[in-house]
């Protein structure tokens, strides 16, 4: 965990945590998908193609100009995602298995579970009249489908879930930070956003003027010159720098 010693905690007026595989293991549905499609072993490198297709599905969506969230687009990202990432693993699909592939996948991820310490520390803070919210890409039903399924809807309301598909802003935009702080009626430097992604969520909170706490869960390296304002590994060390 890495705090800077002038401040042994932060102290925001509202916390945001991004989704996929920062609420959840985002690597248990990639793997279950692998496994049941693919038929890879136990010695498969997951966590690293994991990794990669991660990188895939940013770039990817890049370069469509935002997370797509219909149509062929949608599609075509989706499919290429997993050729191109699994591609640097000796795994050469078709579109057909690509796509196989990535449908396991989706079912898969309405069968998660929070990470441990997730929900005890979105209730602290509440209980701390800190405003408590997510910012996620991704088209809107799917995102609220795996909000439900993680059993978190009770505790943050709708109007503090922003999904990229809805606003029409996709992180790393800074203009969803802006919007968001907006809709609070709060400066920026009040809000504090926590994420796995250096891409979306980094470098888009940065720019867009908030606290930014990196949850590398994974211990990976950073991608750019940028400095998060903390960094974590669990929510033990999220729960140390919040509380």
């Amino acid at each position: 965990m890495n705090i800077p010693s002038s401040q042994a905690a932060l102290s925001p007026r509202a916390v945001f945590f991004d989704v996929d595989d920062t609420l959840y293991d985002h690597l248990i549905p990639f793997r279950q998908a692998l496994q049941n499609v693919l038929h890879t072993n136990d010695q498969f490198p997951y966590a690293a193609a994991y990794h990669r297709m991660r990188y895939y599905s940013d770039y990817l969506s890049a370069q469509a100009g935002g997370t797509p969230t219909h149509g062929n687009v949608l599609l075509e990202m989706r499919r290429n995602r997993f050729k191109f990432s699994l591609e640097e693993f000796g795994l050469h699909l078709t579109d057909s298995q690509a796509d196989m592939v990535q449908e396991e996948y989706l079912q898969h991820q309405f069968t998660i579970q929070l990470f441990d310490g997730a929900k005890e520390l979105i209730e602290q803070l509440k209980d701390r009249d800190v405003t408590v919210g997510l910012i996620t890409n991704g088209p809107p039903q799917h995102q609220m489908q795996k909000i439900t399924a993680l059993g978190i809807r009770d505790m943050i309301p709708a109007d503090l879930i922003f999904i990229s598909g809805a606003v029409g802003i996709t992180k790393p935009d800074r203009g969803l930070f802006d919007h968001v702080a907006g809709k609070l009626g709060l400066p920026t430097d009040a809000c504090c956003y926590i994420g796995d992604s250096w891409r979306n969520d980094v470098i888009g909170a940065l720019n867009g003027g908030w606290n930014v706490i990196w949850f590398n869960h994974r211990g990976v390296n950073p991608e750019s010159e940028h400095r998060p304002h903390y960094e974590a590994a669990s929510y033990d060390e999220l729960a140390a720098l919040l509380l």
